[in-house]
Parts: structure tokens; C-alpha cells; sequence
């Protein structure tokens, strides 16, 4: 676990309004979900014989309670388990279909790797009580959008179908016949899978069983027609949109929760630790969890990971900067200078003061503040002398050359009688 600190938080700050804007025009709204639920929800929802359950989630027994009962709780995993048992409880859907979102750290146990610690950060979109393809293919581009957003341009996108349950029965039973036939070649994971979940053993990572889950059968060839035209018309609305995909029969997801489509964002530029945003449809989780039966569909994508991708494609977020920095030569004037800069901020100006580090040693010297002026980045100088307070005004000193404009800009006196002018003023991007 790590952590975040300025400069580097600005840009988790930018990243995340960039995620509110987007969502914003796709009229998907904030929820903010506990941190810790019931591990029973993850076993149901997850899936007992996933690697997530099984190795990786920071599951305990609470203390007892005077009854000396204990809860067994857990730190989410993921997102999607919290946001249908939340969405069950509140009974969301008794007036129609929901598009929500929620940021935020989860908790996974594994070997922390590039771009993943074991506290991590995920953004989840997700849209329930909606059945239909067009649904699958709103998610989907609402990820584009969300890369146009932010500048990313190495991506890809996988799509696969799971079909529907008796349909992937028919296919489970198919690839258990098969790799008993190749249990020679299966690895130690592999072997554990085959029977609880041999769909899993498809996403193998391991070189040396490639070919064999490449020869395996295919999902795509169990689908009946209304999964098959389901799965097309995703594929149509991502066509008339202009977003490339590719068929990869081999894309399963890691969650047992997932049916028909699938996806997976995936960018070549991070090595091995690939997909930067993945989901599908769960049609049956809000039931699987208690629920009335509804439809769903929804993802999450990996912050850090996201980040390092920004990172490695060269796009630099604006750094947070101030709009002026105050220059107070003498302590004493400090109460009214500081009533002169609450109403600037109040008026959206943002205003770095110099502060003395010791006070016994004065606020120190004039070219010792302005070093720390233009080391904050800020636009201008605000220069609170004793001549100018006694004549009632401010310097205005420019700090950056104005674009477009030849030689440095020339320092300005502004009266503290219009405050609001000379906020207009520090804001105008041409301002000199």
C-alpha cells in the first residue's frame, strides 16, 4: 500500500474530474459505497473457487459481540458485488433502471506488480435494469469517451460472449472432456479448475499451456440465436460508431458473475500488465444476491494503472497551480492582507501566502519571497508593501510572459477598493 502525495495527487485529481465530466454527459450518477462488507457477498457474487475468494481477499472474524457472535467481513475486492447488494437493500430499481459510478480504494492480497498494490484504485461504471445490447454498447463507448477525455490513444478492444448459462453448461462439459483427454499437459491451477471452473483455464498465463487452451472448444460455437443477435447488435452500434474491436474467444473475465458480453480495454505500452478497464453483462447477480431479478451490465478500470498508461503515452495533466502568490514584507500587516486575500479566493482567485517559517526571524526578505513565487508556478506576484496599503492599493506583478506579447509584462498598483477587478484581472488569461 502507498502513498499519494502532491504533485502526484493533482493528477489523480485531474483524472478523477475528468471521469465526473464524462459520466455527467452520460447522465451516470456518484455513488459511495462502504469499504467493508460481509464476506459472504464476495463468495455469492465473486464466486467461491475464483482466485480472488480463494487467495487474494483480506477476509476476518470481527469480535464478538455480547451474544458472542462474530461477523466474518472483508475489504472489497472489487466494486460491482457492493454496488448490487446496495442496490438491493435500497431497492433502486422499484422505479426503473439505474446508471451509476463510484471511485475508490479496494483490497486484493496479491504480488504487487506495476501498476497495482494491494490497496488499489478502481472507477466503476455500471447500468442496472437495463436488458438490452444497445446497454452493452452504451458502456462501451462511454470508456472511449472517457480515453478521448483524457488524451489515451493505445488502447484496443477485446469483445467476447459467455452466452447464456445452460449454454456455457453445454460448453463446461465439452471442456472437461477435453482436458482430461490433455491432463498431462495441464498445470497445478489448471488441475484445481477443472472441474469447479474449467472456464477459467482459458485465461491461463502460463506459456507452456498456450496451445492447448488455444485448440480448446469454443464458447462462440454453444451460442444459440438469441445470444448470437444480442452479441451482433453490440458489435453493429460499436461498427456505426467508428470504435475498432476483435474477437477474442479466449476472454473470459475473472469473476464467475459475467454472461453474454465481455470485454476488455487493453494498451501495449505497460508490458504484461495489459488490460486498463474490463466488464461485462450480470444478468444474474442482483437475483444471485437477493434480489428481484434485473439485468446488468457494467465495468471498472484500474486508476494506477491508467496513470502509468498517461505516463508512457506522454500526456502531462496541468499541474495545480496557483493564480498569485502574496509577497508581505512586514508581520504587522498580516490581518489586513489576509482579509484582502479571503475575499479574493472568494471571488475563485487561488492565493498561495508567504508564511515565515520562524517568526522570530521576520517574514524575510523581498528576494527571498519572490524565489518562492515563481517556484509555486503562480501567474503573478501580489505585492502588499507598506507604501502601497498605506495609499490602499496592491502591486500586480506579472511572474510569466504573456503570450503573443513582447517583453516582460510591466507591474501594475490596483486599488483594494475594487477587489473584484483586480480578481478579473489575476483570472484574464491575457491579463499584463
Amino acid at each position: 500500500m502507498n502513498d499519494i502525495l502532491p504533485p502526484e495527487s493533482s493528477r489523480w485529481q485531474w483524472l478523477e474530474d475528468a471521469v465526473r465530466r464524462v459520466m455527467a454527459r452520460h447522465a451516470f450518477r456518484n455513488v459511495r459505497l462502504p469499504i467493508m462488507e460481509h464476506t459472504a457477498l464476495f463468495v455469492r457474487g465473486i464466486g467461491e473457487v475464483t482466485d480472488i475468494v480463494e487467495k487474494e481477499m483480506y477476509a476476518f472474524e470481527d469480535r464478538a459481540d455480547q451474544h458472542g457472535r462474530a461477523e466474518h467481513l472483508a475489504l472489497r475486492p472489487e466494486g460491482t458485488a457492493g454496488l448490487v447488494r446496495a442496490t438491493v437493500e435500497h431497492n433502486l430499481l422499484y422505479d426503473g433502471g439505474k446508471r451509476l459510478y463510484y471511485m475508490g480504494p479496494m483490497f486484493r492480497r496479491e504480488r504487487p506488480q506495476r501498476g497495482r498494490y494491494r490497496q488499489f484504485h478502481q472507477i466503476g461504471a455500471e447500468a442496472l435494469g437495463f436488458g438490452g445490447p444497445e446497454v452493452d454498447a452504451e458502456l462501451i463507448l462511454l470508456a472511449v469517451a472517457l480515453w478521448r477525455e483524457l488524451g489515451i490513444q493505445n488502447w484496443r478492444l477485446e469483445l467476447n460472449s459467455l452466452g447464456q448459462p445452460e449454454e456455457r453448461r453445454a460448453h463446461r462439459a465439452a471442456l472437461i472432456a477435453y482436458f482430461e483427454q490433455h491432463a498431462e499437459q495441464l498445470d497445478e491451477d489448471a488441475r484445481r479448475r477443472l472441474h469447479s471452473n474449467p472456464l477459467r483455464i482459458l485465461d491461463t498465463k502460463n506459456p507452456a499451456m498456450q496451445a492447448l487452451a488455444e485448440g480448446a472448444p469454443k464458447l462462440m460455437d454453444y451460442l444459440g440465436e438469441a445470444s448470437l443477435a444480442h452479441f451482433k447488435a453490440v458489435q453493429a452500434i460499436l461498427d456505426a460508431n467508428g470504435v475498432p474491436w476483435r474477437l477474442n474467444p479466449r476472454l473470459v473475465r475473472g469473476l464467475d458473475y459475467y454472461n453474454l458480453t465481455v470485454f476488455e480495454f487493453i494498451t501495449e505500452s505497460l508490458g504484461a500488465q495489459g488490460t486498463i478497464c474490463g466488464g461485462g453483462r450480470y444478468d444474474y447477480l442482483i437475483e444471485q444476491i437477493g434480489g428481484k431479478p434485473a439485468p446488468a451490465v457494467g465495468w471498472a478500470l484500474g486508476v494506477e494503472r491508467v496513470l502509468e498508461l498517461l505516463k508512457e503515452e506522454g500526456v502531462t495533466p496541468p499541474e495545480a497551480v496557483p493564480d498569485a502568490y502574496a509577497v508581505v514584507p512586514d508581520a504587522a500587516s498580516l490581518p489586513q492582507v489576509m482579509a484582502v486575500l479571503a475575499q479574493l479566493r472568494a471571488a475563485g482567485v487561488a492565493v498561495q501566502m508567504h508564511a515565515s517559517a520562524d517568526p522570530a526571524q521576520g517574514m524575510g526578505s523581498f528576494k527571498s519571497q519572490f524565489k518562492k513565487a515563481d517556484a509555486s508556478g503562480a501567474r503573478f506576484a501580489l505585492i502588499f508593501g507598506a507604501d502601497e496599503l498605506a495609499r490602499g492599493e496592491v502591486a500586480l506583478k506579472p511572474l510569466r510572459a504573456v503570450p503573443g506579447q513582447e517583453g516582460a509584462p510591466a507591474q501594475q498598483l490596483c486599488p483594494l477598493a475594487d477587489l473584484a477587478g483586480l480578481a478579473a484581472r489575476i483570472q484574464s488569461p491575457l491579463a499584463a
